[in-house]
This record gives structure tokens, sequence and C-alpha cells, in this order.
């Protein structure tokens, strides 16, 4: 990835702000800057200065940065020109770079040099992207960690035993004679054990990390008039959706985000399920199976166990979904709330008081395998998540044929490569490529 000439973008949000930064990058400054500042500024400190067009008059003005490399963002020379934060004067100020050599940075291209120059690991410059966009304080506080290297460091922990094993295991090929022995002494089964104990830790938090990331989507679907909207307005705190005692009210989708424990939810009310000739609600029951159908948790609501059956049959055809049944108005039956747990979840609740509402969080909670006692809780995507699930199968695999020393040696460099994949030591372009065009312009 060539990254030899000189980039700029607009690094603050679109819009109207009290101020805004253009941020360039590339090696070799001097002359941009002479060019935009008319003068070389100290580097490394806030400079007031004026950002001059081509004929030398005031585009702007405003504070300046100078942090020439390799001691900045990119690795590169970088200079940060903090204006005001107009649509209009940015423009001039972003075109001027362009007209000064500088070319438009692709997305997410000032992380990828920082890269590229080792001043970031993959899995830090993909934390950068989750900061931004982090969906609670808690999801932040989990990006943050793994920008600072929490991820990273627990992932080369990992690495550095196995190749500690691996290099007992070579030895052990190498020199059968005396290996053996040495491998034995060094309890390179114990050690093993010791990386599985933890890569499971490590799965573990980074399981945590991604649902934090990601959020969990939660469609609530039933019949008309049991309470959906009413259980959406109570989980959301406010009225988000209309609620009558005419059947057919809801007839779009109606979404809305909330959290439960820090995480990122989507709630999604949908049409009462039935047999109707309204082609608008028609319309309505399709997008409430499509809703049900991509939601990571279905709530399935009733008003008696009467209707349980015909639930129970829609929940059957959606598969990979996970089912929460949903028992309400419990204060028409002067019934307690309740949480049944089960080959199926139950919970008997009412969304007009709030009774049983605690215990429905709890439910969900559960349905996802959230444990909010664990530590060190740190942003993970999908990849990472496949990654280390890989690495504990070639690891588990090492254990199951440790009689074998050939293949524990070839399991456990598989192993490591998995592992080194999530830092970005064994990453393609194309891959590259990807993770960084989903970043904003600028960063």
């Amino acid at each position: 990835m060539p990254n030899d000439d000189t980039i700029a973008a607009i690094a603050t949000a679109t819009g109207y702000g009290g101020i805004g930064i253009v941020r360039i990058s590339g090696n070799n400054l001097e002359n941009l800057l002479t060019a935009i500042l008319g003068a070389q500024i100290a580097p490394r400190k806030a400079s007031l200065a004026k950002f001059l067009d081509a004929a030398g008059a005031t585009l702007d003005q405003g504070i300046a940065v100078y942090y020439p490399q390799p001691h900045s963002y990119t690795g590169e020379d970088v200079l940060e020109l903090q204006g005001h934060g107009g649509p209009a004067v940015l423009r001039l100020v972003l075109q001027r770079c362009l007209d000064c050599g500088a070319r438009l940075a692709q997305p997410g291209e000032f992380t990828q040099r920082a890269f590229l120059n080792n001043k970031l690991d993959l899995a830090q410059a993909e934390a950068v992207a989750d900061v931004i966009y982090a969906g609670s304080s808690s999801a932040a506080r989990s990006a943050v960690r793994a920008l600072q290297g929490d991820f990273s460091t627990a992932v080369e922990v990992l690495r550095k035993k196995l190749v500690g094993l691996r290099m007992l295991l070579e030895a052990t090929l190498d020199f059968p004679e005396e290996g053996v022995d040495f491998l034995e002494r060094a309890d390179g089964q114990a050690q093993l054990r010791d990386i599985n104990k933890q890569l499971e830790r490590v799965l573990l938090a980074a399981h945590q990390g991604s649902v934090l990331r990601d959020g969990i989507a939660i469609a609530l679907v039933g019949k008309p008039n049991v309470g959906k909207s009413s259980l959406l307005n109570k989980l959301a705190g406010r009225d988000a959706a209309i609620v009558t005692d005419i059947p057919g009210t809801t007839r779009d989708l109606v979404r809305e985000s909330i959290e439960i424990e820090g995480i990122p939810v989507q709630l999604v009310d949908t049409a009462g399920l039935r047999e109707t000739n309204d082609p608008i609600e028609v319309l309505g029951v399709s997008r409430a199976w499509a809703a049900a159908q991509q939601a990571d948790i279905v709530l399935w609501l009733a008003e008696n166990v009467d209707d349980l059956p015909l639930l129970r049959a829609s929940a059957a055809g959606l598969p990979g979904r996970k089912h929460i049944f949903v028992s309400n108005k419990i204060d028409l039956r002067c019934a307690p709330p309740a949480l049944i747990n089960g080959e199926e979840t139950h919970v008997h609740l009412s969304a007009k008081t709030g009774a049983g509402i605690d215990l429905l969080h709890r439910a969900v909670l559960s349905k996802i395998n959230w444990n909010p006692a664990s530590e060190g809780v740190f942003s993970a995507r999908e990849r990472h998540l496949r990654a280390l699930k890989e690495a504990r199968f070639h690891v588990l695999s090492a254990v199951d044929t440790w009689g074998s020393i050939e293949l524990v040696a070839e399991e456990l460099r598989l192993a490591q490569h998995h592992l080194a994949s999530i830092t970005g030591e064994f990453a393609p372009d194309d891959l590259l490529g990807e993770i960084f065009s989903k970043f904003c312009v600028g960063k």
C-alpha cells in the first residue's frame, strides 16, 4: 500500500460547530506548512496562526499544531489546522491544502497509515472506529481498553506461551533422545492446559465486548392488543408507540434504542399477527415476520397460556433466533411476576405497572450469556471471535492428540497463526481495505 503522498481531510463531523479541524499527513510538510501559514511553527506547540490562500489573504484564523515524524498519530509529519467549525470555511482550508499538493484522504487512511507505520496494531486500529461509533458508555469504555492495547496484550501473552511450548515440541522432534525428558520436566501438558484456560478467558471477554460493540435487536411479536406497544414504552421509559384498545393500531415497525446493563438494545415493536383483509395491515404483518427473522431475540407476547401453542409453533419457524415467551397483563389477573427457565424461558409481567420488567431484563441477559461481573472486557469484532475460536479448536485438538508430538506441534502452529491474525501480523491487503473503508474520512 503506497503511502508516500500527502493526504488531507476534514477531521470533524459534518455540520456547524465552534471548532473544525483539517488534518494533513505526509512526509516533508515544511513547504506546505509555509505556504498555508506563511512561516514555520514550533513543533508540538499550539500556535495562533492565519490560514492563507495563494494570494496571501486570510481564509481563517485558528490554532495550528505541527507533529514531525515519527512522533505523530500516523508516524508521518502531521499538521492540524484548528479553525472555525463552519462547512464553508473548512472546505476553503481543505481546498487550499489540496492546491498545495495534498490529495483527499480515503476513509480511515490516517489510521491505516498509523497501522502500516507500526503506531498501532490492527486490533487497536479497529478500536479507533469502535470508540467513535460506541452505542453506550460501557461500549465506549471497552473500546478504549482495546485501543490502549488490553486486547492485544492478552493475545500477545497467549502467542508467546504458544511459541514457548512449540519450542519444546520442536526440540523434542529434533532431539528425540533428550527432548522427551526435557518436555516432561517442563510439564508441557500443564502448560497446554494453562494456555487453553487463558484462551477461554480471553474468548469470554471478547464475546462480552462484541455484545457491547454490536448490541442486540429484540422484536416484540404477538397478536393484536397483547401489550407489545405498552411494553416497548415501558422499556423505553417514554411514549414511543401509540397505545389504544383498537386492534391493529400498530401498522408499521416502531424502533426504539435503549440500554440494558450498558448493552445497546434496538427494540422493534411490530404489527399484531392476525388474518386481515386490510392491505396496509397485511403489509405490517409481513414486516413483523421480517423483523422477527432479523432479531437476535424474539419476545412472544400473550395474555394467557391458551396462546402458547400457537406461539411455540411460530417460534419453531424461526431457527437461529433466541425466544422469550412473555405473559403480559398479570395486573388484571392479580398474579405475581415470575421468571421461569427451562426448555423455554417464560416471563410473567405487567407492561402497564412495570412489575416483572427487571425479570425480563434478566432473561434477556441470560439469552446472550452476559456476565456483568466479568473483568477486562474489551471491544471485539466478529473476525476476532472467529480467530479466537479457531485458535481454541486447534489448542483443544493438541490436548486430544498429545501422544503424537508431530500433530501437537502442527496444531499449535495453526493456533498461533490465528492469534497473530487478530493484531495484523498476518493480514492480507483485501482485509485491511475492508476494515479501513468503514472508518470516517479524516480518521
